[in-house]
């Protein structure tokens, strides 16, 4: 029991309120000790941290970091949901992804996914990576087409695969008013994917079949997912799916819908990534950002934007994808919190091919464990007034309002599109963040940094190639430039029997030279670079034998600065006279006579990984 002074005031009332300024002082006595004399508001931009370009996280955010009103669940400007009710009542959609082109596979895929906690269904139809449109009948039967919604991704086939769609409707007596889903009609997201002209037409036919027919089912889908796999920010992801409605709300309206029902026909896709917040604050901002068009068309109640998030393939990777488990987790709890309404987890082997049972198993369990064990979605907008996720909501808004207006000064999406405008945007957004993957300051567990070289490799069955060559945007991952590195190491394995290899010299006793020799360590094999490290420490006169018998081409000195000083030019030179083509010191650059190159924090890894691949002649 809580005893309360006799004034009825809190105990908390008993201490002073310590303000900002007291704050920022503690701060500079701990960076002074760290070397970083600094004052005031300099001391606490030095603890921030740039999350992507326009984007700053600091350390500490108070009530003076006011941000706009998000108002109320359910209620204009839709921030904190698009329900009052959020998804409390019964979770969020489970929508689970399928990209099977054999119909009796994926029937049976399907028919275990709806039976173990998926409610929705996301089907690839068409092309050489979809069901055929004739299969999809075979593919859906014993499905309850009443009580699960079906998403279909037909792309150009959008014609034929929504004809076959209404057509088992009424083909299985589902009546028109219970029929749910989206026909993921997406002409601009298609041109975006594969560099067609746009073709709104068949769009614009499917939303008014469906506003007269099929209250419940959705004509167009919003993928803003090209853009994210093209590399781009969460703003510029956010800026071009705000294009991309605007583009169709006005080719509705001008077929004569109002501009209710033409947001109604919408339905918007966004990726979620392992930045928890970064993914709350997105799916927030978009509502916020698409219940002001709304409103400056004249229809604010109908800004309500129905969201489906999926977990960002760009994060996902080929080496120790058991990871890859955990970043989805992160992803879903972000989608969750966010307030999407439909949540798709890819399965953690989705980079490597077609994923297996356990896999969509795997899949579909995260979202059930979030909601039924966390309890996640209990809460109404539970990241709701916390001052970081409101500031960050609003920044993220400010800087996609920014993007969606530099595009509609272009002439709308599709000019955007053609002139090469977005794509620019995105490759120098990629551009500068693959530095930053290059120098591990966005590290990329299992790959870049804690590298397993003799993890078992995961095989699962190929992911049928897309038809014709893409002209449209490119896709990225971010373990790309080091799985190019392992590739190489693979084959030099292959061909060889043996990794390419490099000698830790470690000097002096554990505790000079184990931090050091572990970074060094996990730095290489980042590469597919074997480290020696036999015997445990070396000096000049033990480091010729030792080099000679670990089968390196290559050495890398590992020691504290101390020992450096005393011992490094007299190891590099007995290296060199073993027959080391090129020796490495882990630590900041000096000047140690013998030593050629420097590995450090924030160095270009890649760089020095090719580099040394290409002196040891891998190819």
């Amino acid at each position: 029991m809580t005893v309360l002074p006799a004034d009825g005031l809190s105990l908390a009332a008993e201490f002073p309120h310590p303000a900002h300024e007291q704050w920022q002082s503690l701060v500079e006595g701990v960076l002074r000790k760290s070397g970083k004399d600094v004052a005031g508001s300099a001391a606490e931009e030095a603890l921030s941290t740039t999350v992507e370009a326009g984007l700053i996280t600091r350390p500490l955010y108070t009530s003076r970091d006011d941000a706009p009103d998000a108002g109320f669940p359910g209620f204009a400007p839709f921030t904190r949901g698009s329900k009052a009710e959020g998804n409390a009542a019964n979770g969020w959609d489970v929508r689970q992804r399928h990209s099977l082109t054999d119909p009796a596979r994926l029937n049976e895929a399907v028919l275990a996914d709806l039976e173990n906690g998926v409610t929705s269904l996301w089907l690839t139809v068409g092309g050489a990576t979809g069901v055929p449109v004739s299969g999809l009948a075979r593919a859906l039967d014993g499905v309850y087409l009443d009580l699960a919604p079906v998403v279909l991704d037909a792309g150009s086939e959008l014609d034929s695969a929504a004809t076959e769609l209404l057509r088992l409707y009424e083909e299985r007596g589902v009546a028109p008013e219970s029929a749910r889903g989206t026909l993921g009609a997406d002409p601009l997201g298609h041109a975006a994917r594969s560099g067609s002209a746009p073709e709104p037409a068949a769009a614009v036919h499917w939303a008014e079949r469906c506003a007269k027919e099929y209250p419940g089912l959705r004509a167009l889908t919003v993928d803003a997912l090209p853009y994210h796999e093209a590399g781009g920010s969460a703003a510029e992801e956010l800026g071009s799916s705000l294009a991309t409605g605007v583009a169709y709300l006005r080719a509705l309206t001008g077929a004569g819908l109002s501009v209710e029902a033409a947001c109604a026909q919408l339905e918007f896709r966004y990726a979620a990534t392992a930045d928890q917040f970064l993914t709350i604050a997105k799916l927030r901002a978009a509502r916020r950002l698409w219940a002001r068009v709304a409103e400056v068309c004249g229809a604010a109640d109908a800004g309500a934007q129905r969201q489906h998030a999926v977990t960002s393939s760009v994060m996902m990777t080929r080496r120790d994808p058991w990871v890859n488990m955990l970043r989805t987790t992160l992803a879903c709890l972000g989608a969750g919190v966010g307030g999407a309404d439909s949540v798709t987890v890819l399965p953690f082997d989705h980079a490597l091919g077609l994923p297996d049972a356990f896999a969509r198993r795997i899949a579909r369990n995260t979202s059930t464990i979030l909601m039924e064990e966390s309890h996640l979605a209990r809460v109404i907008d539970p990241a709701g007034g916390s001052w970081y996720v409101e500031r960050l909501t609003a920044e993220l808004a400010d800087s996609a309002w920014a993007f969606f207006q530099e595009i509609e000064r272009a002439g709308g999406q599709a000019a955007a599109l053609g002139s090469g405008l977005i794509g620019e945007r995105l490759a120098a957004t990629w551009a500068a963040r693959s530095k930053d993957l290059a120098r591990r300051k966005e590290p990329v567990t299992g790959v870049s940094e804690f590298p397993h070289l003799a993890e078992r490799p995961v095989e699962r069955e190929v992911t049928p190639a897309a038809d014709g060559a893409s002209g449209g945007l490119p896709t990225v991952r971010r373990d790309e430039a080091f799985e190019a590195l392992r590739a190489r190491s693979d084959a030099h394995l292959a061909s060889t029997g043996r990794r390419p290899r490099v000698f830790l010299a470690a000097l002096g006793p554990a505790s000079a030279h184990t931090a050091r020799a572990t970074f060094a360590s996990n730095l290489f094999q980042a590469g597919g670079i074997e480290p020696v490290h036999d015997p445990a420490t070396v000096d000049a006169s033990t480091a010729a034998e030792a080099f000679a018998t670990s089968g390196a081409t290559v050495a890398c000195l590992c020691s504290g600065d101390a020992l450096y000083a005393e011992q490094a030019e007299a190891v590099a030179s007995a290296l060199r006279a073993a027959g080391a083509q090129r020796v490495f010191l882990a630590g900041r650059p000096a000047e140690y006579p013998g030593v050629d190159e420097y590995v450090f924090a924030g160095c270009d890894v890649v760089a020095v990984l090719s580099s040394v691949l290409d002196r040891m002649g891998v190819a």
